[in-house]
């Protein structure tokens, strides 16, 4: 059992209290202290926070590039669906005989 000195509790303490999103595992993670000798340092501080889900904080608006970013990965989504129920329509029209035009690996007689 490691004995900590009581600034680098207080500290741990004031870390964990000083950021609303973080978690008890988030910040022992970060300290390299366990889950539980963190709650019990900050039981016996006083410290607290209400149980449950947090309240969620507010998100910065996300820069131009990210929001490029995630727009271009929604497009790219849609385009790959697009092209795998074309890919499925085409290979149902090969089996069944139907010819498509254009594509002699669709059914096109070959001349």
């Amino acid at each position: 059992m490691k004995h900590y000195p009581p600034e680098f509790k207080a500290d741990a303490v004031a870390w964990y209290e000083s950021r609303p999103g973080a978690t008890i595992r988030s910040v022992t993670a970060d300290l390299g202290v366990t889950p539980e000798t963190l709650r019990n340092w900050v039981g016996a501080a006083g410290a607290s926070r209400p149980r449950g889900r947090r309240a969620e904080v507010p998100a910065e608006p996300p820069t131009p590039p990210e929001a490029e970013n995630a727009a271009l990965r929604r497009k790219v989504r849609e385009l790959e669906e697009e092209r795998e129920i074309l890919r499925k329509a085409a290979k149902s029209e090969s089996l069944a005989g139907a010819v498509v035009p254009g594509r002699p690996d669709l059914g096109e007689p070959r001349s």
